[in-house]
């Protein structure tokens, strides 16, 4: 696994080693760049906006800009703040500067550079130490919950958790929460007013206790910087170069401080694909992407399209897969074009439930193993983490080493602080121990060392916390080789200096295992196979993805994870969640069109952008255009509709009707005794028309269930079960003879018989 880009031009060259050698002049570090990348890392002054396809080389692009600017003495690497959206990605980047010669470059988060800078000058500007960083908030939000008599289950403290974080990042105050939730058209996990109500009690407590979370510290160094203008000036003063990296999930909040941090000047470079914003959800919008030129009209524009990472099949399927998409990110779409020889033809297999699905798929990654391609370079992807036991055990099963993305970082592992304590104490001691008395170089001191701690030549069977323990010290064995290779004459006390810095930098040697990891979690790396699984409706596009936006933002996670795939690419979806469950899944509906059988794509948008450079000066190409809502219409005679129960029903009061009366019955008496159970008047479960649209539509699958109106969310997650059970003409236990509702899990129908599968 390697992030992303780290295989352009030279896939296999740059796979070798971990250990370039480091360019000797400002020339050499643009050895090697296209036009295009050369383009970027040359325009070193005035606004650049970067528009970078998916394995285009955009990390290499921005990296080689700093380092050329500051190998030829254009930039001091103390005035150039590089931003990043994830520690990693930050500590990757700084690795990557290192090895070009530009070391004492910052590389950080918004978060983290925000948070040394309000450090800093708290005093200053405020007297006294800065108020303590709470890091985990859910607790807090659970207390404000219950001081406003308002009862959470786990689900609903993670979604409100997310509904105040969402808040303060678009920089929403309590009580505006309801109107902006209206105004945003974001559909709020319980009632708007109670979760303002929360977010305020939230806020309080934390004021009384003295206690700021993550989301302040962004709001306070704003706050900082436009309240004292000579602290303002005083940051400018030390950064005047900014480099943002995935600029399309800048949040109105972070864009508010990197505007504090330019002040009236315009020497910035953004990087980003509006096809790639799939994290609006926590306020993320590529507007200030699209917008960068209207905004900066003198601006440098260059287009990546060369796409280095996949092969002309993958990128065929990605291009293919947003031709169909709509909105305005996707009037903004690159055509990517592949520069890699051709490969295998993406596979498309259906099995018959999620068991099959996950042991074909662990055979598969056997075979490619055995085939010659390394387990760290194979991926497994799927939408939620709930997703990943079942594969977790197929990989076992067949003694298949995995590691789980977004464990724990690599250098804050037990064993890993352990090992890095050994090694330093061989390094000044190894001439008395006797573990290295064999030792002919420094893999073999190093081998000799980890030995001790129970490291292997070959790895232990099964999975579990000793294979992870293995699999951690068999990487720094590997770290080991690499370095000896690059640097043949190093010690071992060079080593040490080296994890110390990569430790630093949190830039970890490569795990040797599949990786299992959520859609989200996958991006900004990359694999040479990469299996994408679970694609069915309901999944992908995921239940509560009900706008047209949302459902868009599902199809570019999809297209996020097709792009993670260097050579070998395998998409599949089971019919049913358990073996002899109903086959009521349907596959995916981005796949129509794409996959075999499943005849033609769906109308195509506006011609993609194409690469190149554009100065600036030129017209802006692609201005917003707003598509208006198609009106509803009689699903029977045709005519539109105006009523909001005829609506609800998708036909006239008055044409023929499909109801199914014994059904609907059933669901009547259903929702009679759920509303006696909860307190409340029957039409708080369900209306009647809606009773009677699912007794028309009598839906089989989540997915089905939730297009039907006045099905939200919340009434899914917590009706949905029992409903489709009734559908698939099921008899539902009575409350009072099964378990209690909290030995369900979500959503779970209590059915006296075998449930129907979702």
């Amino acid at each position: 696994m390697t992030a992303a880009s780290d295989s352009t031009l030279f896939p296999q060259a740059a796979a070798a080693t971990q250990f370039p050698a480091t360019p000797e002049g400002a020339d050499a570090v643009l050895d090697g760049l296209d036009p295009e990348q050369r383009e970027v890392a040359t325009a070193l002054h005035g606004p650049v906006c970067v528009l970078a396809g998916a394995g285009t080389g955009k990390t290499r692009a921005i990296t080689h800009r700093i380092a050329y600017g500051v190998r030829a003495g254009i930039l001091q690497p103390g005035t150039v703040l590089a931003v990043t959206f994830t520690a990693r990605a930050a500590g990757e980047m700084r690795g990557r500067l290192r090895q070009l010669g530009a070391g004492g470059v910052q590389a950080r988060t918004f978060h983290s550079a925000a948070l040394r800078q309000l450090q800093y000058f708290w005093p200053k500007a405020v007297g006294g130490e800065l108020p303590r960083l709470v890091e985990r908030k859910a607790q807090l939000v659970a207390e404000a919950a219950a001081r406003c008599r308002i009862r959470l289950d786990r689900n609903e403290l993670r979604d409100v958790t997310g509904e105040i974080e969402w808040s303060k990042v678009t920089q929403t105050v309590p009580a505006d929460y309801p109107a902006a939730v209206h105004k945003a058209g974001r559909e709020a996990p319980r009632d708007p007013a109670e979760i303002g109500q929360i977010y305020g009690t939230y806020e309080q407590l934390k004021r009384d206790r003295g206690t700021i979370d993550f989301e302040d510290v962004l709001l306070l160094t704003v706050g900082v910087l436009q309240d004292r203008h000579d602290i303002a000036e005083q940051v400018r003063a030390q950064y005047q170069h900014f480099v943002v990296d995935e600029y399309q999930d800048v949040s109105p909040l972070q864009q508010r401080l990197l505007d504090l941090w330019l002040g009236d000047r315009d020497n910035l470079c953004v990087v980003g694909d509006a096809s790639q914003t799939i994290y609006s959800f926590t306020g993320a919008t590529p507007d200030h992407l699209l917008n960068f030129r209207t905004r900066h009209p003198n601006a440098t524009v260059v287009k990546l399209v060369r796409d280095y990472r996949s092969t002309p099949q993958v990128v065929h399927l990605a291009n293919g897969l947003l031709s169909q998409a709509r909105g305005r990110a996707a009037e903004h779409r690159l055509e990517l074009i592949s520069q890699r020889d051709p490969g295998p033809e993406p596979t498309y297999v259906e099995y018959g439930d999620e068991p099959a699905e996950a042991e074909g798929t662990a055979r598969r990654i056997r075979d490619l193993i055995a085939s010659g391609v390394p387990a760290s370079e194979i991926a497994v992807l799927f939408r939620i983490n709930a997703q990943s036991e079942v594969y977790e055990q197929a990989l076992a099963d067949l003694g298949v080493p995995y590691q789980l993305r977004g464990a724990e970082r690599f250098f804050e592992r037990p064993e890993v602080r352990e090992a890095g304590v050994k090694l330093r104490g061989a390094a000044r001691f190894g001439a008395n121990d006797a573990l290295l008395d064999d030792a002919v170089d420094l893999p073999s001191e190093v081998r000799a060392v980890l030995s001790d701690m129970g490291w292997t030549s070959t790895p232990p069977a099964g999975s579990g916390a000793v294979r992870d323990r293995w699999e951690s010290l068999a990487a720094l064995v590997r770290l080991a080789e690499d370095f000896a290779k690059a640097r043949p004459t190093a010690t071992l006390a060079d080593l040490v200096a080296e994890l110390d810095e990569r430790a630093n930098a949190q830039h970890a040697p490569t795990v040797d295992g599949v990786t299992l990891a959520s859609f989200h979690a996958a991006k900004g790396l990359e694999w040479d196979a990469v299996f994408l699984v679970g694609l069915t409706e309901g999944m992908m596009p995921i239940t509560y993805a009900r706008t047209d936006e949302q459902v868009e933002e599902e199809r570019r996670l999809l297209y996020v994870g097709v792009t993670r795939a260097r050579r070998h690419l395998g998409l599949s979806w089971s019919l049913s969640r358990s073996p002899g469950g109903r086959a009521v899944r349907r596959p995916s509906r981005f796949l129509d069109g794409l996959r075999p059988g499943s005849g033609t794509a769906g109308r195509r948008t506006a011609a993609a952008v194409t690469g190149g450079i554009e100065r600036g000066g030129g017209s802006v190409r692609g201005a917003s255009r707003r598509r208006e809502r198609s009106p509803a219409r009689c699903r029977v005679c045709g005519k539109t509709l105006t009523d909001a129960g005829e609506m609800k029903l998708m036909r006239c009061d008055d044409c023929p009707s499909e109801l199914d009366e014994a059904l609907y019955e059933r669901l009547r008496d259903w929702r009679a005794e759920q509303a006696r159970q909860l307190g409340q008047p029957a039409y708080c479960v369900f209306t009647d028309k809606t009773l009677m649209a699912i007794a028309e539509a009598v839906p089989g699958t989540e997915g089905e269930l939730a297009v039907i109106p006045g099905v939200g969310g919340r009434k899914l997650g917590r009706f949905g079960a029992d409903v489709l059970a009734l559908c698939a003409g099921e008899e539902l236990v009575p409350a009072g003879d099964g378990p209690s509702p909290d030995d369900l899990p979500e959503g779970g129908a209590r059915s006296s018989g075998k449930s129907s599968e979702k």
